[in-house]
């Protein structure tokens, strides 16, 4: 499985840069190997930006930053028809914007409009941009990853529930445990030397056909109808939570769309591939339930007034729903 010994070693050497962040790396490598977008959410300073940008650096892929502000236009994003002239002739030629390329970091989205928020919409989907009534396609290995600040909200957009949905997983990214922290300091200390940077640079890149081999492996990843039934059950009770519980009924306002089963058999697939099973486990569908669905459980205001979040009512879907 030469795939999976790339892409360990690719998600090893993020490690080595990023102290404390474990699962958000993790779950940045599962988003390219599900062929999926990621929405990051977690206050400054926590590693969000470095570590897409030491998955370009490790990766034989192209990175670009879009911070996204207020005035910010779709055509930033996407790029537009610019006129050009040559020997007293003109014509229109599409100018590429920041989104074409292999990963796209899209620092706090929810600082921009709803249209320029939008721009990303047919990219995330399908693949694809769309300008002047053509058509231009994207590249074959693409992930956005999006980040925004959970605290300050003044000023912000929140994203249209369309466009949530088109995330793989909402990961949340919290502080590092106490034992990390100096390890932090230390790492940062040490890249400050020239010389450690550039050792730690130098290596082999992990090509591109690694992760499309690696797509090709996870495919053929099996999944029990036991366990298929119990993800679709899990999807159900998002939506028909009085079937186990009225207060969660209370708690829910609208349920995980298909597009919500459809992310957590490829993530659940994706998992178990990198930990080396050929098969998905109950537990594989649970690890990941949070991050998949949070996104996409929209709650009602009694939910709100009563301070429950989208995690506690998650752990009781959880809770309530037995594996068959």
């Amino acid at each position: 499985m030469a795939a999976r010994d790339d892409v360990l070693k690719l998600q090893s050497r993020i490690g080595e840069t990023i102290v404390g962040q474990k699962g958000m790396i993790e779950r940045l490598i599962l988003g390219l190997l599900a062929n999926g977008n990621l929405l990051v959410e977690g206050l400054p300073g926590l590693a969000k930006t470095r570590a897409i940008k030491k998955l370009s650096a490790f990766l034989d892929a192209g990175l670009s930053r879009i911070q996204f502000t207020p005035d910010l236009l779709p055509s930033d994003i996407t790029g537009s028809e610019v006129y050009y002239t040559a020997e007293g002739k003109g014509e229109f030629r599409f100018q590429q914007g920041p989104v074409f390329s292999n990963l796209v970091l899209a620092d706090e989205i929810n600082r921009a409009p709803a249209k320029v928020q939008a721009a990303l919409l047919e990219a995330m989907e399908e693949r694809q941009v769309t300008v002047a009534g053509k058509t231009h396609k994207l590249p074959d290995l693409f992930l956005v990853m999006a980040t925004q600040n959970p605290i300050e909200q003044e000023g912000t957009y929140p994203l249209p529930e369309a466009q949530m949905d088109r995330f793989l997983m909402h990961v949340k990214v919290d502080y590092p445990e106490e034992k990390s922290e100096r390890e932090i300091m230390l790492l940062v200390r040490a890249e400050e030397q020239p010389s450690t940077t550039a050792a730690k640079q130098n290596g082999e890149l992990v090509s591109q056909q690694a992760i499309f081999d690696a797509r090709k492996e996870i495919r053929a990843i099996q999944m029990a109808p036991a366990v298929e039934q119990y993800i679709v059950a899990l999807i159900e009770a998002t939506r028909y939570p009085e079937r186990y519980d009225k207060q969660v009924r209370g708690w829910i306002q609208i349920g995980a769309s298909p597009r919500g089963t459809i992310a957590l058999d490829k993530a659940c697939r994706a998992i178990a591939w990198l930990r080396g099973r050929d098969f998905v486990r109950p537990d594989d569908v649970q690890s990941f339930a949070h991050g998949v669905l949070r996104h996409r459980v929209m709650l009602s205001y009694d939910a709100q007034a009563e301070g429950v979040n989208v995690d506690k009512v998650l752990d009781r879907i959880v809770e309530l729903v037995a594996v068959a």
